[in-house]
């Protein structure tokens, strides 16, 4: 999977947004999921998914909110920013912490994520993940949102079924990454903007035509 920015980024834009929900939350007094949806709605999550210099290593958590704030029109509490001060790490630093960290892993965008769970969801799994490996933040995020795509299946997932393939099976006969294939299968990765590659050797794995893997509403 190619990704927007290097992982040498990466613990800088964890600590940033963590730092961004906590001062956004306890520094301004907006709810998680109000703030979660100003990110999104001011376009600076997109910003970042896409690797924007500015957003990724150009500001500091406080100047990320105080760009969200501006883009959205909401004037936020004044002097907050000369004000806040944090010492430990809330449940909201850990879950902009995380959610940074299940965004570049898995290349699902912020948006799609707050469809599956809101964010005050997830700052309500600060205990007990919060001292867990990040992974086992990765491994429960994708349990919710399979269990909530049970009833839809794909037609990766029908197709797959049908050959009589395992997961792993196909994963090694079309050279696609497991963890990818998987994505995709339980709707967690949209397939309709796959790789043209991926498409074709999944395709051709499961003897089928590439427009037959595709999720199309009609």
């Amino acid at each position: 999977m190619t990704r927007a920015y290097d992982k040498f980024f990466l613990p800088g834009v964890m600590k940033k947004m963590g730092f961004a929900f906590d001062f956004a939350v306890n520094g301004c007094g907006l709810a998680a999921d109000s703030f979660y949806d100003f990110f999104i709605a001011s376009k600076v999550a997109r910003a970042i998914e896409e690797g924007s210099p500015v957003f990724v290593c150009g500001c500091s958590g406080t100047e990320l909110v105080l760009s969200v704030f501006e883009r959205v029109g909401f004037s936020g509490k004044d002097g907050a920013w000369e004000d806040f001060v944090r010492f430990d790490r809330s449940p909201e630093y850990w879950a902009g912490w995380i959610v940074a960290f299940y965004q570049w892993e898995s290349g699902v965008s912020f948006s799609k994520i707050r469809d599956y769970v809101p964010f005050s969801q997830i700052v309500n799994m600060y205990n007990p993940l919060h001292e867990a490996p990040k992974e086992k933040f990765l491994d429960v995020m994708n349990g919710i949102i399979k269990e909530k795509n049970m009833n839809k299946a794909t037609n990766l997932h029908n197709l797959r079924k049908a050959s009589g393939l395992t997961q792993k099976e196909l994963s090694e006969l079309a050279g696609v990454n497991l963890r990818t294939l998987q994505q995709y299968e339980i709707g967690l990765k949209d397939i309709n903007k796959a790789n043209g590659n991926t498409i074709n050797s999944l395709a051709l794995a499961l003897h089928c035509n590439f427009y037959d893997l595709m999720e199309v509403d009609f």
